[in-house]
C-alpha cells in the first residue's frame, strides 16, 4: 500500500456499496448500539452474517462478553439515526438514545423501528488488525417492512473506512 495514496484507498473504499444498520450488543446489564456499514452474508449453511467492528469500541467488548448481537437495518428515509450512534448509546428504561428496543433471542436489542432486523448468536470471531470480524449465526429474524428502501451510506454523507484518518 506504499505506493497508494490514501486519499485514492479512501475514495476507492467509500465507493463499495453498502448497508447502514444500528448493531445492538449487549453483556449482563449493559447494552449499546452502535452504526455500522461493513456488513456482509458469508454463509448459507448455517446462516451466517458478519461485520467489522473497531477493537476499541464498546460494542466489540460487549460482543466479545456476551456472545452475541443484532443487526437492525434502518429505512433510508431515517438515516438521522446513525449521527445518535456513533457514540456510545445511552440506555433508558427499553430505549437506547431515545429509539425502543426489545431483547431479542440472545438479549440483543432489537430496534422496534428497524425496517427488517437480525438476531445472531456469535460463531466465530477473525483478528483483522485494527478490527475484528465478527460473524453469527442468525437464530431469529423479522422485516417489519419489507417495501422499505434500507439505508446505504450513499444517503448520508457518512464516510468509514480506507486508511485511518482523524477520529478512526
Amino acid at each position: 500500500m506504499a505506493d497508494l495514496e490514501a486519499e485514492l484507498v479512501n475514495k476507492v473504499t467509500w465507493s463499495i456499496p453498502t448497508a447502514l444498520a444500528l448493531v445492538g450488543s449487549h453483556a449482563g446489564d449493559e447494552w449499546n448500539a452502535m452504526t455500522t456499514s461493513w456488513i456482509t452474508q458469508v454463509a448459507m449453511e448455517p446462516v451466517l452474517v458478519g461485520i467489522g467492528v473497531d477493537k476499541k469500541a464498546v460494542t466489540h467488548r460487549l460482543i466479545n462478553e456476551g456472545r452475541c448481537f443484532s443487526i437492525n437495518l434502518w429505512s433510508a428515509e431515517d438515516t438521522r439515526t446513525f449521527v445518535k450512534f456513533s457514540k456510545p448509546a445511552v440506555k433508558e428504561g427499553m430505549t437506547l438514545n431515545g429509539r425502543a428496543i426489545r431483547a431479542g433471542v440472545t438479549g440483543s436489542p432489537i430496534f422496534e423501528e428497524a425496517v427488517a432486523w437480525m438476531d445472531l448468536q456469535l460463531w466465530k470471531e477473525v483478528d483483522c488488525g485494527t478490527h475484528t470480524f465478527f460473524i453469527g449465526e442468525i437464530v431469529d429474524a423479522g422485516l417489519p417492512d419489507p417495501d422499505a428502501v434500507v439505508a446505504s451510506v450513499r444517503d448520508t454523507r457518512m464516510k468509514y473506512g480506507g486508511v485511518r484518518r482523524g477520529g478512526h
